[in-house]
């Protein structure tokens, strides 16, 4: 990998308000931009170039770090009008990506969190998250916790291709089970679900099977979509890696979705699996992880 580019800056506020009517929390939380995982298909990417960035490599190397976001939150959550409400963390880029090694500022928003006994969920690929895994325990007995943890795919190959500078799935499992036995309620993103790579049916069962086994709470799923700063970023890099699949991507991704037809197959798929396992979620939490769409 390049050298990474960590930008530090203070910000006003660490909460986001999300002004989208029918998701299930108002509020998220990102205390970095960019993402050294380098997941070709991360929709965050488009972020970037708001700052004058690049989709592509300045979106892995150039990291922006809200160096301050501890206490921003500390002031956020301070104000007599805030409510309590759910804050999700990672909706964008992973909080627990490498510069938290660095940083660690996620582990100072918990801590925060914990202060006023905050609502949280946490989106990640990392096992780095288990270094907060007391924080994590802390906080579920007096507010409602969950961990999201983000596996496409157990076959890795395809993993090593698509996320080149994430943990391995197994790992992941592992941290989700360790957390799971401490009481923190975790489930798995199936998620992006890639066409003619990940939507096998016997790869899908094998990551239901697997989160079953490593204790999830519940699976949700979502199919891979290509927005502008991303699309750009994705096709070469499957050119490279699964020409055979260009045609079938072009003809899928005309737009940012791929057709409502293999959308509803995939989710008629994976629904039946998680029937099968008893992964159903339920109620806000079903909502939460539906609307994160999280394709990081």
């Amino acid at each position: 990998m390049p050298d990474v580019i960590f930008e530090e800056i203070a910000c006003k506020t660490a909460l986001n308000r999300v002004n989208v009517h029918n998701l299930p929390f108002r509020w998220t939380l990102n205390p970095y931009r960019g993402c050294q995982h380098a997941c070709t298909y991360c929709f965050a990417r488009a972020t970037h170039a708001y700052l004058g960035y690049d989709t592509g490599r300045d979106f892995e190397t150039r990291i922006i770090v809200k160096v301050n976001a501890a206490d921003a939150l500390r002031q956020d959550l301070s104000r007599p009008g805030w409510r309590g409400e759910m804050i999700a963390v990672g909706t964008a880029c992973d909080p627990y990506q490498q510069a938290e090694l660095k940083y660690s500022l996620t582990h100072r928003i918990l801590r925060v969190l914990g202060d006023f006994a905050n609502p949280v969920s946490i989106t990640t690929k990392s096992p780095h998250v288990v270094r907060d895994a007391d924080l994590l325990e802390a906080l579920t007995r007096v507010a409602d916790v969950h961990v999201n943890f983000s596996i496409a795919t157990l076959d890795e190959t395809v993993w090593k291709r698509t996320e080149p500078a994430t943990a391995k799935p197994q790992k992941r499992l592992e941290a989700m089970r360790l957390l799971s036995e401490g009481g923190i309620r975790c489930g798995v993103l199936l998620a992006p679900v890639l066409p003619g790579l990940t939507d096998d049916p016997n790869g899908l069962r094998a990551v239901v099977a697997a989160a079953r086994e490593h204790g999830a709470s519940y699976v949700h799923d979502n199919v891979l979509y290509l927005k502008p700063g991303t699309k750009e970023w994705f096709m070469p890099a499957l050119r490279e890696a699964y020409p055979h699949l260009l045609e079938r991507y072009a003809q899928y991704y005309r737009g940012a979705y791929a057709p409502r037809s293999y959308t509803q197959e995939v989710h008629r798929t994976i629904d039946a699996l998680r029937r099968e396992y008893g992964l159903m979620p339920s109620g806000r939490v079903a909502a939460t992880v539906g609307q994160l769409q999280l394709a990081m």
